[in-house]
């Protein structure tokens, strides 16, 4: 089927963004798996699960997890934050003080499945109309999590698109929160970026050192502070058309990595695209993922089908997930 192209004859998904509902969910409804909120797909090969459950929901998450206790959590979670002015069922701005209740139900939730050390992540937007909420009230919610959950890091992605004015700083950060439980273990990993700067000395062994003889890699070390991870856009292969805002399969991969060991169970909240779910599948984690839409449930499934299928695609580009809907 040719590629969809806009009228300045450039390329463009096949599918409209997801999350703002219409026509394109009522087609996409009907070949879902999971319909009925409570049901669970389960992997028959790495033991993945996703299901179509509420994050607040005290007995959905008792029936995903079981016992099973987690080691690393992924949370992107809803934002509320408006987007280009869009305001819609998925992407609603409500009341802080509701968004701060939602919020205080599914960490307490998180943290009843809570190994004694974990990591836990959540991806979090703050809107700089609205006193940047709910970033700031989010981390003083926090604070009554402790001592069982302490920060150890904030970290900022930066895109390299962003939005804003010619009379502002152009927006392009992405806020990531990392607390730990307990003392979890961390692998340091390295990124892309080669080391090019010399001059930071210190005496080893009575031997006065730079730190380029010092160093255990020719590239440097992740900060908190990414520069060197693109921000999903439709050209991309791991583009899943549909979901406004996908994380980097690259900054996954970097938390699992860092923060967990193979084998080890790794929970996501909110599903969205899936991602977390093929960072595992490619890193030896199994993923436990949930989502309260049966369109996002569906899609998880499905990119790691896609993934299986196809030998590593990790996405599907321009292209259309739903192969049913292409062949009407």
């Amino acid at each position: 089927m040719p590629h969809k192209k806009d009228r300045s004859g450039s390329t463009v998904e096949k599918v409209t963004r997801l999350d703002l509902g219409g026509e394109i969910r009522e087609q996409l409804l009907p070949f879902c798996r999971l319909t009925k909120p409570g049901e669970i797909w389960e992997d028959s090969i790495s033991g993945h699960r996703v299901g179509l459950l509420d994050a607040t929901n005290r007995a959905d998450i008792k029936s995903l997890f079981g016992k099973n206790k987690v080691a690393l959590f992924i949370n992107d979670p809803p934002y509320n934050v408006k987007v280009g002015n869009v305001n819609t069922a998925n992407l609603s701005k409500v009341p802080l003080s509701d968004y701060l209740a939602f919020s205080e139900a599914w960490v307490k939730n998180a943290l009843r499945i809570c190994a004694t050390n974990a990591h836990f992540y959540v991806w979090l937007g703050a809107d700089i109309k609205d006193n940047s909420q709910p970033f700031p009230d989010f981390m003083l919610m926090m604070r009554d999590f402790s001592p069982k959950v302490k920060p150890r890091n904030f970290i900022t992605m930066r895109n390299q698109r962003g939005y804003g004015t010619q009379k502002n700083w152009m927006w392009v950060r992405q806020e990531l929160l990392h607390y730990v439980a307990g003392n979890p273990e961390f692998k340091v990993t390295y990124t892309d970026i080669p080391k090019i700067l010399k001059g930071y000395y210190k005496s080893v062994g009575g031997k006065i050192t730079d730190n380029m003889e010092r160093s255990k890699s020719k590239n440097i070390r992740p900060g908190n502070v990414w520069v060197d991870i693109q921000q999903v856009f439709y050209r991309m292969e791991e583009n899943v058309p549909g979901c406004y805002a996908q994380k980097p399969l690259k900054s996954i991969e970097r938390i699992v990595e860092t923060s967990s060991r193979k084998k080890d169970l790794v929970a996501d909240f909110f599903s969205h695209s899936g991602t977390t779910l093929i960072a595992g599948e490619r890193l030896g984690r199994k993923v436990y993922i949930l989502d309260n839409d049966p369109v996002f449930a569906e899609l998880t499934i499905r990119r790691l089908e896609n993934l299986r299928e196809t030998g590593g695609r990790t996405g599907w580009q321009w292209n259309h997930p739903f192969s049913e809907i292409t062949k009407h």
